[in-house]
């Protein structure tokens, strides 16, 4: 017969297994995994429109990777896109992309010689992901935890997760081999302020993603350096604002600010993290005050047909196609673009006649 001091020991040894059992298998599971994945140079990426190319410290151009179904896009590149910092902290394995991003785009060579092939990459699940100070874990569309992968140095996240934090919707054409990482249209349109991020906790002050200065903000600088430039006295009351977009410029976040008066438009570009005018035009020649109404426009439909038809092509036939309704020398355009293969064509069209104002078509 046991004695309760025998139970007290057998339960205590058995606790003490299971403990270090689960300890086993915790670190087990964390543990780097060496996989085949194929480097894919050929596959586009698109980010609002606008093919992007990714490059690493040394200025290597590094390529999507396909994984277990799906894309992989590396992360520092996915940092400069962001306006983050992203710091590597060797000793706790952890990835940070946080603040404003203190240095600029590295660009480099194309490396036109890269092939589609199989590489021996790491899955690395003891990578740790933080961004904005609150740590992260993705999954894919079955919502399966999915980890980093590591090459040669370069750390990648996948698409999916990319999307997520950037706060875009993922697309992927498959006849033309491209991913398209696009801003979310906004499910409400008639309110004073929006966030596509996510990042609004509830609060009235919750208007625009962490880090970001505002549209008022960014308004009243645009104000504040038109009245330096002209040595004028404007005020938001006498002026009206056409456009103030947030956006992505050449891996920076951006306010595109446009406003005129009587007589002068104004158009500045303001870093939407430390509210810094980055360019600005005013006193366009030959402006004239847009009042023309949107019946008289020939809308988006019929600037894209006539865009179309110029190129010889038909809707079917393009990807990527994109249509902005914009301001250019006081005249209301159309600003188009689409991509037919390699070929990639902009076109830039009168919302009043139709007429073609300019037309581009490059290889790429």
């Amino acid at each position: 017969m046991k004695t309760r001091k025998t139970i007290r020991r057998t339960a205590l040894t058995l606790s003490l297994i299971l403990l270090f059992g689960a300890f086993s298998l915790t670190a087990l599971a964390a543990e780097p995994t060496d996989v085949t994945a194929e480097l894919r140079p050929h596959v586009v990426i698109l980010v609002d429109g606008a093919e992007k190319d990714f490059f690493n410290v040394e200025g290597q151009e590094v390529h999507p990777l396909f994984f277990n179904d799906t894309h992989y896009l590396p992360v520092r590149a996915i940092g400069e896109l962001m306006g983050r910092n992203v710091n590597w902290d060797q000793k706790n394995l952890t990835i940070t992309l946080a603040g404003s991003r203190t240095t600029g785009t590295v660009t480099g060579k194309a490396d036109t010689d890269a092939k589609t092939a199989a590489v021996k990459a790491q899955l690395r699940p003891d990578f740790t992901i933080v961004v904005d100070n609150t740590r992260r874990t993705f999954t894919d569309a079955r919502g399966d935890v999915v980890h980093p992968l590591l090459l040669d140095g370069t750390t990648y996240l996948p698409i999916r997760a990319i999307g997520e934090l950037m706060g875009k919707d993922v697309g992927w054409d498959d006849p033309t081999k491209t991913i398209e990482l696009t801003t979310r249209e906004s499910l409400v349109t008639d309110a004073d302020s929006f966030d596509q991020s996510g990042s609004a906790t509830g609060s009235a002050s919750a208007t625009a993603p962490a880090g970001v200065i505002g549209e008022e903000q960014a308004r009243f600088i645009a104000l504040e350096k038109a009245n330096a430039l002209v040595g004028g006295d404007l005020k938001k009351e006498d002026v009206t604002f056409h456009n103030t977009r947030l956006e992505w410029d050449d891996g920076r976040r951006i306010y595109d600010v446009e406003f005129y008066d009587a007589a002068t438009e104004y158009d500045f570009e303001i870093d939407a993290l430390t509210g810094t005018v980055l360019d600005f035009d005013f006193d366009v020649e030959n402006f004239t005050r847009p009042d023309s109404s949107d019946d008289e426009q020939i809308g988006e439909d019929r600037a894209k047909a006539i865009a179309l038809d110029h190129a010889g092509l038909a809707a079917d036939d393009v990807s990527a196609l994109v249509c902005r309704l914009d301001r250019d020398d006081g005249r209301m355009v159309y600003e188009i673009s689409f991509r037919q293969g390699h070929w990639e064509y902009e076109y830039e069209i009168d919302a009043l006649t139709g007429a073609i104002r300019e037309c581009d078509r490059d290889w790429d």
